[in-house]
């Protein structure tokens, strides 16, 4: 039993090893891009765009209510 529980680990731990590089490639690439195209745009430019947005999904107050 020991020796199928060991056969078992060894068979997922090379699976494993096998797929993971390929399948974090293209994360990895992903966020390189991400990462440059967020350091491509200057940093005001990313704060107004946050100050046009938050205010554009702002809730208006109801009169009735305040």
């Amino acid at each position: 039993m020991l020796r199928i529980i060991l056969l078992t680990a060894l068979a997922l731990y090379l699976i494993t090893v096998g797929l993971w590089p390929p399948t974090a490639a293209p994360v990895s690439l992903l966020l390189t891009g991400l990462a440059a195209v967020v350091g491509l745009v200057p940093g005001p430019v990313w704060l107004l765009t946050a100050g046009v947005a938050w205010l554009k999904h702002q809730r208006t107050p109801n009169p009735q209510t305040v």
